[in-house]
């Protein structure tokens, strides 16, 4: 595939994973309602900083792997797509979920510092996360593809995590559209695991690097 349409399937995979309800929504979300817009912000650029880490290290790590060996890497790569598809099953049987918050008064705010932690730490001790981050990479990154197509996956990644999260803070301040974010999460859960079943098996069909 081209630069630009293996950019595109890393922008609609990252942007369905994003989007798709998960330990980091449901943080923005919470911090959002039972605190304030502003903590949900900052808990959302918490977030942000994580999914920076974690697109540095597992780039890092893709790339030190394919130094060493080849079938290490192709190895790491069908370990990959099979942890995909899992996440795709599991998502594509998702049901309709209610996001509980805590009845908190508006004075118990916190500071603009613990809510970005609750974000980073949040995102940083998600082993779903880094595991995502590697299957995905894996799938596009080659023994010869150069380091600047890899920065822009992750730089990809990153930025749709930049744009939707603080918006969803913004957005989700307002209680009255909680309940529609409610009941359309699933179908976004389910469509996102369509496609990573078809990225998973894009990879099973497709010839191993030698």
């Amino acid at each position: 595939m081209s630069f630009f349409t293996t950019w595109f399937v890393v922008f609609s995979v990252g942007l369905l994973a994003v989007l798709s309800p998960g330990p980091d929504f449901v943080l923005t979300i919470r911090n959002s309602l039972v605190y304030s817009r502003r903590a949900g912000i900052y808990t959302a650029f918490g977030i942000v900083v994580g999914h920076v880490v974690h697109a540095t290290y597992c780039l890092v790590g893709i790339g030190a792997i394919l130094a060493r060996s080849i079938l290490l890497f192709n190895v790491f790569k069908w370990v990959g797509a099979a942890y995909l598809i899992y996440i795709g099953i599991s998502s594509f049987q998702a049901r309709q979920q209610h996001i509980e918050v805590a009845r908190l008064q508006q004075n118990l705010d916190i500071s603009s510092w613990k809510a970005f932690r609750i974000g980073l730490l949040g995102d940083l001790l998600n082993p779903k996360a880094t595991l995502f981050f590697l299957a995905l990479f894996t799938q596009f990154i080659h023994p010869e593809t150069p380091v600047i197509a890899q920065a822009a996956y992750g730089a990809t990644i990153v930025g749709i995590a930049f744009v939707w999260y603080p918006l969803l803070a913004i957005v989700i301040s307002q209680r009255r559209v909680r309940k529609t974010f409610q009941s359309i999460s699933h179908w976004v859960e389910r469509v996102t695991g369509a496609v990573l079943i078809a990225l998973g098996l894009r990879l099973a069909i497709s010839k191993a690097h030698d």
